[in-house]
């Protein structure tokens, strides 16, 4: 029988073999004009939450098509819940599980956000799974996958805190003791809070963090320095972060060669970065003729379009 870390590593060799692979779960018309094909262009980023969605869904049921789990258990998804899907085996535990973001890489830069906590992932029974999807012909047809990164989701948690915790500028908070809750009223997300205070206040707050060691500005999600930073946003105005936890923002190894290797993929002609330049700043007739061109996409006579 397989334990946690033998789940996670078969299905993440599973799911990074899903680069190349075409969902067939929605299909974007191609472009009857010239004129409609700059349009489309403009909006299909719009498009992304919905299509990132259903490739999560269908990433879940990839993994319960494998013949290897389903005599152990069964993949499922929570909605809601962290993280997005979890094997399901009365034989294994912790419950392995995978928090799935989608990426459209033409977009300007990773919106997805985690913000898991370090305690929640100490088993490293979680790992976060990125997957870099276009239309397989650029603007219109069925969403490809282009590129795969499965890196554990612990590593990624202690790279969004070492980067944004910064005692007295900026806190990183562990949610509270939930454990005692349902599962659906559980917290496991951390929150970024970024200083607001005056000059004045931020000497006073420094004194603070400095009397607490060589130490005190390196992150701990033990509840002991948790209690010291609580002590900080009580005394002193702190807002809530709404950007924390951004995949792009985080400074993780695994994720950053990621991005530089899917903006660096030839796609229909040019790199994805190009195609990204060309499409959210190029100018309408650069992209006309661009798109045309590569997707042999004619003008069409409006008597023709409307027979």
């Amino acid at each position: 029988m397989p334990d946690t870390r033998e789940a996670l590593a078969s299905a993440s060799l599973h799911l990074q073999g899903l680069a190349g692979h075409v969902f067939d779960v929605l299909t974007i018309s191609k472009p009857i004009s010239r004129g409609a094909a700059v349009n489309l262009a403009k909006v299909v980023s719009k498009l992304s939450p919905l299509l990132g969605n259903l490739i999560e869904f269908n990433t879940v049921e990839f993994l319960n098509d494998q013949p290897e789990y389903q005599e152990l258990g069964r993949w499922e998804r929570q909605d809601p819940g962290f993280p997005d899907t979890i094997f399901v085996a009365p034989t294994i535990s912790p419950t392995p599980g995978f928090e799935i973001k989608a990426w459209f890489p033409l977009a300007t830069e990773i919106t997805a956000r985690f913000k898991g906590s370090q305690n929640h992932l100490k088993h490293d029974q979680t790992n976060v799974c990125m997957l870099a999807w276009l239309p397989d012909q650029l603007i219109f047809g069925k969403p490809k996958i282009i590129d795969v990164c499965v890196v554990p989701g612990l590593s990624v948690a202690t790279a969004r805190d070492n980067h944004y915790h910064n005692p007295p500028d900026y806190l990183v908070l562990e949610p509270e003791d939930t454990t005692a809750r349902t599962r659906n009223l559980q917290q496991t997300n951390t929150n970024g809070y970024k200083w607001q205070g005056t000059p004045p206040q931020f000497k006073k707050a420094q004194k603070i963090v400095e009397s607490w060691g060589a130490d005190g500005r390196k992150y701990k999600p033990t509840r002991q320095y948790q209690g010291l930073l609580h002590q900080l946003i009580e005394r002193f105005p702190y807002r809530l972060d709404t950007n924390f936890a951004k995949m792009d923002r985080i400074v993780h190894r695994g994720i950053e060669d990621f991005k530089q290797r899917v903006l660096g993929t030839t796609f229909r002609g040019q790199t994805i970065a190009q195609w990204g330049r060309l499409l959210f700043q190029g100018s309408d007739e650069a992209i006309r003729q661009a798109l045309a061109e590569r997707f042999d996409i004619r003008e069409e006579d409006v008597g023709e379009i409307l027979e």
